[in-house]
């Protein structure tokens, strides 16, 4: 069992949570590895934030396009963050956005060592299951 503190020590809250479900049965390599890989690939809430607070200053939507968004990137590109409503919305949700696309990383992660190496086939992705 890995110890997610270990392995990604910046984690909080409910992504901290989540890795360590997907970290309890890899061992230290395994652990490691995914560690490395994850922690390139996954976006940080306060960039997120700073990228969203940007859509103040013109340069609205930028939060969207590092979350993969593009297309909701160019509309609020296009319509200044939707008027800024859509900015403020999201400036609300900051969190949850970089939460959300965490999550989706870490199993692109999970997927390629699985796929790749077979290092992880019995994986328990469901964060409902308590198996």
């Amino acid at each position: 069992m890995a110890n997610v503190l270990r392995h990604l020590p910046e984690l909080e809250g409910m992504e901290l949570g989540y890795i360590q479900g997907i970290l309890k049965n890899m061992d230290d390599d395994q652990a490691n590895l995914f560690a490395q890989v994850y922690r390139a690939r996954r976006k940080d809430n306060q960039m997120v934030l700073i990228l969203c607070l940007l859509g103040f200053f013109g340069f609205a939507g930028l939060h969207r396009f590092i979350l993969g968004q593009i297309g909701l990137g160019i509309l609020y590109i296009l319509t200044l963050g939707l008027c800024f409503i859509g900015t403020i919305v999201d400036l609300v949700n900051y969190k949850s956005l970089a939460y959300e696309y965490n999550i989706k990383v870490a199993h692109e992660t999970l997927s390629m060592m699985s796929n790749n190496s077979n290092f992880y086939p019995n994986v328990n992705t469901n964060p409902n299951d308590k198996a």
